[in-house]
């Protein structure tokens, strides 16, 4: 991987970890907190998207508004989904499972549809950031069945959240890295499309979005700045390297979750984790070098 597309998924890791934490802080209904997020993002984007990049916007082929569609579908349920899995259980459980099935999926995806190659040092890379983010969250204990309800619903929507994370990487990092369209024009037009798919049931709950807008107004104003930034990051990423290896490159969030966990949710468990993500600091460093 090229030492500039690792430079940027290692700033978007940080950013990522970072907006997650607050997300989890906020408890918000989902619905409302996300059409708040992507509404206040698609705003602040709009005039950096239409300035820069207009006329390409005017000639979007039917290939790439497909593309806008299903990313924007797609996050519409990652968001709905990972909010969810947030108030019903851990961080520490929902987080490291979804940006572990999420990287596994993705990769194999580019390989097997995308026509990307997998050498050597990217498939162990793979494999030791799959490994590590698992360590995390618990480990082979997980697979003995000791655990909580909360353990247990964050394994389960952490699934879920891994599966649509597969899902948007690759018709993302297809959008901009085969059909061509800008990064941040795909991340401006996706976000749009997921705020308008939001607004009839934001309709139907003007009372929570009321309620969303007194208590949450500062989370979700972070998050719909946050967010953008983060994955328009990632997305350029993608279009100087491979999908494969910038997808669980950027599970080294998991490090910067890890420790947020530790030192501001007292969420315990720092030798596992620490182990975990020396884990993926290995498969980050084979990951740099498959490239």
């Amino acid at each position: 991987m090229p030492l500039s597309a690792l430079l940027l998924v290692l700033i978007a890791a940080l950013i990522h970890a970072t907006w997650n934490l607050i997300l989890k802080k906020a408890g918000a209904e989902p619905v409302t907190f996300s059409w708040l997020a992507a509404t206040g993002g698609a705003v602040a984007i709009a005039p950096f998207a239409l300035t820069l990049y207009f006329d390409e916007m005017i000639a979007l082929g039917a290939a790439q508004w497909v593309a806008v569609i299903a990313s924007g579908l797609l996050h519409v349920f990652y968001f709905i989904v990972l909010q969810t899995g947030y108030r019903k259980g851990d961080l520490s459980v929902v987080y490291p499972v979804a940006r572990g099935v999420g990287p596994l999926l993705s990769a194999l995806a580019a390989i097997l549809f995308l026509g990307e190659s997998a050498s050597p040092p990217a498939i162990l890379g793979l494999a030791l950031v799959v490994a590590g983010t698992f360590t995390i969250a618990g480990g082979f204990a997980m697979l003995r069945g000791n655990w909580s309800d909360r353990t247990r619903a964050g394994l389960l929507w952490g699934a879920a959240t891994g599966l649509l994370i597969a899902g948007y990487t690759v018709n993302d990092g297809r959008a901009v890295r085969l059909l061509g369209v800008a990064p941040l024009l795909f991340y401006w037009l996706s976000d749009s499309a997921r705020s308008l798919m939001l607004l009839p049931a934001v309709m139907r709950r003007r009372a929570q979005l009321r309620v969303t807008l007194k208590s949450a107004w500062r989370p979700a104003l972070a998050v719909a700045l946050l967010s953008p930034v983060g994955y328009i990051l990632v997305l350029q990423a993608m279009t100087i390297a491979p999908v494969s290896l910038v997808a669980p490159a950027r599970e080294v969030s998991m490090l910067i979750a890890a420790f947020l966990g530790a030192k501001l949710l007292s969420e315990g468990e720092l030798l596992r984790r620490l182990a975990g993500a020396a884990l993926i600091a290995l498969g980050v460093a084979c990951l740099s070098m498959a490239g």
